[in-house]
């Protein structure tokens, strides 16, 4: 059995990756310090370690030790425009980190590497959509921090026998649709788990972010990737790394764009309630429109969608935020922060999990 480490496991992104990656047959350790993630996000099946991607000794034990045949790498600060005015947090979690795990899984010989990259990395030219070779301008210190880690991580290949795989993602939303797992970030920033928030009563308004950009609408345009679609493309990604063929980086979007008017007006046919709206100034760091050209991870891996309706997007991300509310009425301390557990006293049922050391 291929024996996986995921980094950031425990997170939205992470956990719909790990999810995928089991049912592909594959031995997961998750490695999460919890920082954003929830051990509730962890699969039963997979096995999960406490534990920081600072601390180089105990990495390096857990990387000699297991001998793992690939890393996924998922942790990271995510959220743009915060990058703005805290770009060292970014940089030292973002690109330092993966140099580290990058070294550190060379070192031990992990033959495969698998890297969380972000569409933040292009350049907002208003040519779209946006292929893997357009121009490379990121807007914020989240985008550059992404893109520098991918051309450290290339040429670390580029001097090993490591395979590298780099996916860009577009903007993710939704959840698994059996419900196993979601988005569970506290203060969360990203559109559609906003509006869902909104749609159960944990919000009063969602917020538009400007209304002045050079768009149909005026408001700013993203191609929406359903998490599970996301989570078959990385297994697609790995299954062709680990088969020896080249490295590959991918963009991971549908090729469609959704205003932020579009992603209101499928909430409100889901709910069948009209969205009340708060209008605000532009973000720092948001271009106006991105949307993908994601031709080569359709050809290359024979990527076919399920979930590529703002719709179903929408759909899966509002079942999910019910899902929570459900289960804080289940506890007896009814409040949203309680849905982020301390690993020694909440363990995941199922998962083995430990401390790194």
């Amino acid at each position: 059995m291929v024996s996986v480490l995921v980094s950031g496991g425990a997170g939205y992104i992470g956990s719909h990756v790990a999810l995928a990656l089991i049912e592909a047959g594959f031995q997961v350790t998750i490695l999460d310090n919890l920082s954003t993630g929830s051990i509730e996000s962890v699969p039963g099946e997979a096995r999960f370690i406490l534990g920081d991607l600072a601390d180089e000794a105990a990495l390096t034990s857990l990387l000699k030790r297991e001998r793992f045949d690939a890393v996924m790498h998922f942790a990271a600060s995510a959220v743009a425009p915060a990058s703005v005015g805290d770009p060292f947090t970014f940089y030292r979690n973002n690109t330092a980190n993966t140099i580290l795990l990058g070294t550190l899984a060379a070192h031990a010989r992990v033959r495969t590497f698998v890297f969380s990259s972000t569409a933040a990395v292009y350049r907002s030219t208003g040519v779209e959509p946006v292929d893997e070779e357009a121009p490379k301008d990121p807007q914020s210190p989240y985008g550059w921090s992404k893109l520098m880690s991918e051309q450290i991580l290339r040429d670390m290949a580029a001097a090993s026998d490591m395979r590298l795989g780099v996916l860009r993602y577009f903007n993710v939303a939704g959840a698994d649709p059996l419900g196993r797992t979601g988005q569970r970030t506290l203060n969360a920033t990203h559109l559609i788990k906003v509006a869902c928030e909104y749609a159960v009563g944990r919000r009063d308004a969602i917020t538009v972010y400007g209304t002045d950009f050079n768009t149909p609408d005026g408001t700013g345009v993203r191609d929406y990737v359903h998490v599970t679609d996301l989570a078959d493309a990385h297994v697609r990604v790995l299954t062709h790394l680990l088969a020896g063929e080249q490295n590959l980086t991918c963009n991971c979007g549908y090729g469609q764009g959704a205003s932020v008017l579009d992603v209101v007006r499928a909430l409100e046919r889901v709910t069948g309630r009209p969205a009340n709206l708060r209008y605000a100034g532009r973000r720092p760091g948001d271009p106006p429109v991105i949307v993908a050209n994601s031709e080569r991870l359709r050809r290359t891996l024979n990527w076919i969608p399920r979930f590529n309706h703002i719709d179903d997007i929408v759909r899966t991300a509002l079942e999910w935020e019910r899902r929570i509310d459900r289960e804080i009425l289940a506890r007896p301390a009814p409040a949203l922060a309680s849905m982020r557990q301390d690993v020694v006293n909440a363990p995941q049922q199922g998962a083995a999990s430990t401390s790194i050391r």
